[in-house]
């Protein structure tokens, strides 16, 4: 029987989930200030007339109202002209022009003590005709994806790093650019059996790690207790499986916490929607960064605490 949940914190929970899509707009004096920028560099080419943060704020609103491009620059013009602020507003030229040279920092709460990250991929749907054409006529070149690596924090399930790639790219390949990118230290990482690989356990153990990743059903121990030298963290994983079972070694473990990560893909697709409109790789790969920086700030704005009711 699948469990029942119950939530805890209803009523912040409900009104956090109401201001998520509040249309209070304020600004900043000091994102006013920085909205016009006077480019000296000498560098050939038109000049930069509008900052990166002003880039960046009009391209947050875009994702997360999900507007065109000239919706959005219509609807910043009249928040403007509302709130009497007498400042140019980028056309959707310029924006997708800059988009791609944005950078972009995930926002963390910071949290005392090393976290548990769960590490995953999920597929985001270009351009392209949709799933009939390519079942009825063969592959077409027009249908493609861009494959999104997450490292989610377990406990509070903010997205700590995010990486972009083409979807050629294995899990496993990506997994070190993840680690990486957090700077908080971490006691744990846990993924599924596509990280099942000798590089991903290393680069796990590198961070000082313990290492959650389920070996294949035909997995063999790597390093035999009679070498010398510290056992593997994969070896030691495979020994409990055959000793709890593969559902015991999982309970034990943690690894079902992973299921975080989906959640936040799920949380995602259902806010955002699964296609990008970003023709360009690098505006797509800025456009998932900000949509998933948004994501954040609504997760700190409005979370459920949640707990399993008894039957």
């Amino acid at each position: 029987m699948k469990p029942q949940y119950c939530i805890r914190n209803w009523s912040e929970y409900n009104a956090g989930l109401k201001h998520r899509r509040s249309l209070t707009v304020w600004i900043e004096e000091s994102v006013l200030e920085a909205w016009i920028v006077e480019d000296l560099s000498g560098k050939p080419g038109a000049s930069k007339l509008y900052s990166d943060l002003a880039i960046l704020t009009i391209a947050t609103l875009k994702a997360v109202y999900r507007l065109a491009g000239r919706q959005c620059q219509g609807c910043v013009e009249s928040i403007f002209e509302l709130m009497e602020i007498d400042l140019l507003v980028p056309d959707h030229s310029t924006l997708s022009r800059r988009l791609g040279q944005l950078l972009v920092e995930l926002s963390v709460v910071p949290k005392e003590g090393a976290c548990h990250v769960v590490v995953d991929s999920t597929g985001v749907k270009v351009f392209g005709q949709g799933e009939w054409k390519p079942r009825q006529h063969g592959i077409s070149k027009r249908r493609t994806w861009r494959k999104l690596h997450l490292g989610v924090d377990e406990a509070t399930g903010e997205i700590l790093a995010a990486v972009v790639t083409t979807n050629d790219f294995h899990d496993g390949e990506v997994l070190n650019d993840v680690l990486e990118a957090i700077e908080a230290p971490i006691n744990q990482v846990s993924a599924d059996g596509a990280y099942d690989h000798r590089h991903c356990y290393d680069e796990i153990a590198a961070k000082g790690a313990k290492v959650v990743i389920p070996p294949r059903k035909d997995a063999k121990i790597w390093r035999h207790g009679n070498r010398k030298g510290k056992l593997h963290h994969r070896d030691e994983n495979l020994r409990s499986i055959r000793k709890h079972g593969r559902k015991g070694w999982k309970q034990d473990s943690g690894y079902h916490r992973r299921s975080i990560a989906e959640t936040t893909m799920f949380r995602f697709k259902t806010i955002f929607g699964g296609n990008l409109s970003a023709r360009k790789f690098d505006n797509q790969a800025v456009e998932l960064l900000i949509k998933y920086a948004a994501l954040n700030r609504m997760i700190q704005i409005a979370k459920p605490d949640s707990y399993e009711v008894e039957a």
